[in-house]
């Protein structure tokens, strides 16, 4: 058994004093008491539960500042994902694997504690798979035992180019599995992390195909997760009306079992009569605004999801951040901007806005990667994170005032400690693996850089 004395943490809704924290050698919280005397390690700060990001391309980091070029008419989401096609087409496994690593790293030195890895690079760079054909979700695999995050794993089912079936392209032949070859690597892969099923959209999976991976989803585990993008830009809605005369949001909502265990990611263009229907399956909306601001895809209605009783979560997509304060920052300013005015959130008179978006935040991506977390309460994985009251962003602030400060202040972090399943990946800002991880990424840049 191990014990913690944490000088102030977050339990339920409210920062208590003097709580004590106790779990057992398989990093599940087994009692949470407040207001005790002194006992086993003493931790100075504010303790919060992990927040999981539920949304990552992780070999997108590496593509900081390649996309910020006009295309022929401006730039849009399409022509990003001809350089994103064209960059991926670079990468070998051990990029994979170095990327992943250190762009973990940076999410957990930043408050997050867990990652769903939305996965469809497989084959490689001439579409044909590897001898091992899960090579590289195996990189991830060992990139996140480096690291130290938790993990969920979603390797994505693409198959087509658009919707109706379309062949692919030659830029995603590095995504396509077939239903068989698909269904292998998900069973295999659940045999050494959690694994969940993620048919990439409306348009890169025909209905025959969904229906097979929703099968896949009910063999792999008790509510395995099960994540589609949805609904991400106006193009895709006009191209799904025009296959289907429905929208993408209506289209799954009409055809797809959609509960709790899956999670829309953006579903930014929903109709007010969709997120009615949505709201009440216990589905996540996955919320990845910095890449959703940065793609000029449009604004999710975030207040009225949350008056209907949608749940959320937030991720970091492209991963041009991974700072989930920033992620808040953006969802709650974004919707201060449109209706000018300050606490726009659903929230009682004299509650912390902060402090019911990141609960809110945190129960969404725990449900999204069918981890026990987002919360400091028995039955729960010890995933905490540990806020240092002396950095100058939160030096003088009273405790009730600490989270406020972290998700208004900006960077750098004032994460200073990060447990997750009960082990300490992060001490005083130090992870053992830093300085490797991060040579080795910057190895792996250098080699791109002369490959570009």
């Amino acid at each position: 058994m191990t014990t913690l004395h944490a000088a102030h943490a977050l339990v339920e809704d409210r920062i208590e004093a003097d709580v004590t924290i106790t779990f057992g050698p398989d990093g599940r919280i087994e009692a949470v008491t407040p207001d005790t005397p002194p006992a086993g390690e003493r931790i100075a700060g504010l303790v919060l539960p992990g927040m999981a990001n539920l949304h990552s391309h992780a070999f997108q980091r590496a593509m900081l500042g390649l996309t910020e070029r006009a295309g022929p008419e401006g730039d849009t989401f399409w022509h990003w994902r001809d350089v994103m096609y064209r960059f991926l087409a670079l990468l070998d496994p051990d990029d994979v694997q170095a990327i992943a690593a250190q762009l973990q790293l940076e999410c957990l030195r930043q408050g997050y504690t867990a990652i769903a890895e939305f996965h469809y690079l497989h084959n490689a760079p001439d579409g044909r798979p590897y001898d091992d054909p899960a090579e590289l979700s195996h990189r991830i695999v060992a990139a996140a035992a480096e690291s130290g995050i938790g993990l969920t794993l979603l390797p994505v089912l693409y198959r087509h180019a658009g919707f109706g079936g379309r062949p692919p392209t030659e830029g995603q032949r590095r995504f396509v599995l077939g239903l068989d070859a698909y269904a292998a690597l998900c069973q295999r892969l659940a045999g050494v992390t959690r694994v969940g099923v993620a048919p990439h959209s409306l348009r890169a999976v025909t209905p025959e195909e969904l229906a097979a991976a929703e099968a896949l989803a009910d063999t792999l585990a008790a509510a395995a997760p099960r994540h589609i993008h949805v609904a991400e830009q106006e193009a895709e809605v006009a191209d799904c009306l025009a296959w289907s005369g429905a929208r993408p949001v209506q289209w799954l909502l009409d055809h797809a079992g959609i509960g709790p265990s899956w999670c829309l990611v953006h579903a930014t263009h929903v109709t007010p009569e969709e997120l009615a229907r949505l709201a009440p399956t216990g589905a996540v909306a996955g919320l990845c605004p910095s890449t959703e601001t940065n793609l000029g895809d449009g604004i999710f209605p975030l207040p009225a999801w949350r008056a209907a009783g949608g749940r959320f979560g937030i991720g970091s997509d492209a991963n041009l951040t991974t700072s989930p304060a920033e992620e808040l920052r953006w969802l709650d300013g974004i919707h201060r901007l449109l209706q000018r005015r300050r606490a726009v959130m659903p929230a009682a008179p004299g509650r912390s806005i902060g402090l019911d978006l990141f609960r809110a935040a945190l129960a969404g991506g725990a449900q999204a990667l069918g981890r026990a977390a987002g919360r400091i309460a028995p039955g729960c994985v010890a995933d905490l994170v540990v806020l240092d009251p002396d950095h100058p962003t939160l030096v003088g602030r009273p405790p009730a005032a600490l989270l406020d400060a972290w998700l208004t202040a900006g960077n750098p972090t004032p994460v200073r400690d990060v447990m997750v399943d009960g082990r300490w990946v992060i001490r005083r800002g130090h992870h053992p693996a830093a300085a490797a991880i991060t040579a080795r990424f910057r190895t792996c840049m250098r080699r791109l850089a002369a490959r570009l």
